[in-house]
């Protein structure tokens, strides 16, 4: 039996900074198509979809010749939205689902073969996600931009919106990475985990990841040498099409 690798791309209407945020025009085409586009040119996945709660988003979706598949309006996370499309769709435990952030419209589409390869060699891991080398320090001091450290396996030991690791006597150049936030799960292990209830470290945090390594579950991470930037707030949009059109 050949595993299946499908992405799933979450996408909601309501975001606090930028209403609409996916439908939001960029170089002429609304951000959700951009990323749904980069999305299909990776070679390992079978099928590509976005998950919303929105009929705008949908019907956005399947005019640019996209599959699009509605879903509860009261999810949590992305990885909820996408578990239920996921469901919905019909897996096998084997499978692999990719969870493709919608504002992630600039990505290289190579990053999601650095993120499955280890679930395609190793059958026992259950998800694994990516980190980027910073190279900008002023993100290393950013909450916005989330910081991994992993153990020499390449598995995650902790996610943080603080600079870690913490260098007490100056900070090297090349050691903290940034956490991207791609996803691969198997999918037996994404019905598990969305099924887990939140701990204490996902609650003061407010990160997702965190709730496997609680659980104790493994994370892997490998490297990609792709950074991919986010659109968060209106004024990104420029940014993202001077990438675009450059």
């Amino acid at each position: 039996m050949s595993m299946k690798i499908t992405a799933f791309i979450p996408a909601r209407y309501q975001s606090s900074r930028f209403p609409g945020k996916p439908l939001a025009m960029i170089a002429g085409k609304p951000m959700i198509q951009h990323t749904y586009e980069r999305a299909l040119s990776c070679p390992e996945l079978s099928a590509v979809y976005v998950a919303t709660d929105d009929e705008r988003i949908a019907d956005c979706v399947r005019q640019f010749g996209g599959k699009a598949l509605m879903t509860s309006p009261t999810h949590g996370s992305g990885t909820d939205r996408i578990a239920e499309a996921a469901l919905k769709v019909g897996f096998h435990d084997e499978d692999l689902v990719v969870n493709i952030q919608g504002d992630q419209p600039s990505f290289q589409p190579s990053v999601v073969s650095d993120l499955v390869r280890p679930l395609i060699e190793d059958r026992t891991l259950p998800m694994s996600t990516l980190k980027y080398r910073i190279v900008r320090k002023e993100e290393i001091e950013n909450p916005n931009h989330v910081k991994v450290v992993t153990d020499r396996d390449g598995f995650a030991i902790y996610f943080s919106r603080c600079p870690i690791p913490y260098c007490r006597d100056g900070i090297p150049d090349g050691v903290h990475f940034k956490h991207l936030g791609f996803y691969c799960f198997r999918m037996e292990f994404l019905i598990r985990f969305t099924s887990l209830s939140q701990r204490v470290l996902e609650s003061l945090e407010k990160l997702e990841q965190l709730r496997a390594l609680e659980y104790g579950y493994k994370i892997k991470v490998p490297e990609t040498l792709f950074d991919s930037v986010e659109v968060d707030v209106p004024q990104d949009v420029h940014a993202i099409e001077a990438i675009l059109c450059g």
